[in-house]
């Protein structure tokens, strides 16, 4: 059957098969190092400076690594995540005594490299296996890669809080190390090896975008994920283990499905934005959703500071979060693979998920600092609420200067 399909869906299908098995080792490992390192007694800012290098490196690893894959191609800078993934995970299987601070920490640098290398490369690939002007085909499949990547990442949580129930931290990990590992091999035969090369080689100094759409849009897409970070990533996981009392079970498995949710709102994005009407998206929508998203932390918070029970505060509030911040991520999607050019598209991808990295950092950072800052607890998850309604904001101001066009011809001449 898979041999009557086309050699672009049977790529697409590769690249899909490699970005759903990296995520989900990518979510278990993190929901694995957050619930483990505070069972062991780490403060949340001590957790959060865990992920530091997986940050920072991420940030640096779009930048270098868009120029990577117009030069060597997609099929590499793909590949070579996966490997270092597995490089990774194999970091964490040394003895309990040698998992000290720096040494995760280095475990987390390499795992971040990975995980945007693997996501630049699938995300700019879709680009070169739909053709120019199928632009509401561009937009489904971008849909469909996001939503299901999202969708698994919360698998991936909820799989990591069952395997350290299980096997502990260490089974948890090789097991995941060893599956890995039998992807990375199947891919290094199935993946096309010419895709993404740039047919013009970029200069190092082209990793920065020349497009005023892009850098606008990169920088909307910065402060979006730094507002769901901010009170997500640390702030959220202590405050339901240390506040409202659940095991990491329990932790792991509402987390996982609100991101399975989340993901499955990304994949039908293009209904709930008009693809089916024949309208797609631009600036203005990405606006308008924006502005939407904004209101949501801060009513969350307002509801803490009145004593509303904070279970069904933060179930409920999250719910209507999960979708609309689902619906903002899917158009930015969309909109940076149609903005790119398509002779070293990896180019312009890597340079916007540079900020979406950064965004994360300081999302990341802020949800540790903050809420331990403003005293843990309740106090300390309004704070970071407050921070991310004022971050999405800024994503509002600064979407105003996306461009609104009505056409796929207009669009394609950015």
């Amino acid at each position: 059957m898979l041999s009557q399909l086309s050699a672009a869906i049977r790529q697409y299908l590769v690249v899909t098969g490699n970005y759903w098995a990296f995520t989900l080792t990518d979510g278990a490992l993190r929901m694995l190092v957050v619930l483990h390192f505070h069972g062991l007694g780490y403060s949340p800012l001590e957790i959060a400076l865990l992920f530091l290098f997986y940050e920072v490196f991420g940030v640096i690893t779009n930048l270098v690594g868009g120029w990577l894959g117009a030069h060597l191609g997609l099929n590499r800078t793909m590949n070579i995540g996966l490997g270092l993934q597995v490089v990774a995970l194999s970091m964490l299987l040394v003895p309990a005594a040698w998992l000290t601070v720096p040494w995760v920490m280095a475990a987390q640098a390499l795992s971040g490299i990975a995980k945007d290398l693997n996501k630049m490369s699938a995300k700019s690939s879709i680009k070169l296996l739909v053709p120019e002007d199928a632009q509401g085909r561009l937009y489904k499949w971008v849909a469909i890669l996001t939503g299901s990547k999202n969708a698994l990442k919360g698998a991936g949580f909820f799989l990591g809080g069952a395997l350290l129930m299980v096997l502990g931290f260490a089974g948890a990990v090789a097991a995941m190390a060893g599956a890995l590992a039998l992807v990375w091999l199947l891919s290094l035969v199935l993946l096309k090896r010419d895709l993404g090369k740039a047919r013009n080689k970029p200069k190092f100094r082209d990793i920065f975008s020349k497009s005023r759409a892009i850098n606008i849009l990169s920088a909307a897409r910065l402060f979006l994920f730094g507002a769901r970070d901010v009170w997500f990533v640390v702030a959220l996981p202590v405050f339901l283990s240390q506040t409202l009392g659940w095991n990491h079970s329990q932790t792991g498995g509402f987390l996982a499905l609100w991101v399975i949710g989340y993901g499955m709102v990304q994949a039908f994005a293009p209904r709930i934005t008009g693809k089916a009407a024949g309208q797609l998206p631009d600036g203005r929508a990405a606006r308008v959703w924006a502005a939407v998203l904004a209101l949501l932390p801060a009513l969350m918070a307002l509801a803490l500071m009145t004593d509303l029970d904070p279970a069904w505060t933060l179930i409920g509030g999250l719910l209507v979060f999960g979708a609309v911040f689902a619906i903002n991520s899917s158009l930015h999607s969309y909109l940076i693979v149609s903005y790119a050019g398509s002779d070293g598209v990896s180019l312009d991808v890597g340079f916007y998920y540079m900020a979406n990295a950064l965004g994360r950092l300081i999302g990341t950072l802020l949800s540790g600092w903050v809420f331990q800052l403003a005293g843990q607890g309740s106090d300390g998850l309004q704070a970071c609420l407050w921070i991310s309604c004022l971050m999405l904001l800024l994503t509002v101001v600064i979407s105003i200067g996306l461009p609104s066009l009505s056409s796929c011809r207009d669009r394609a001449s950015l």
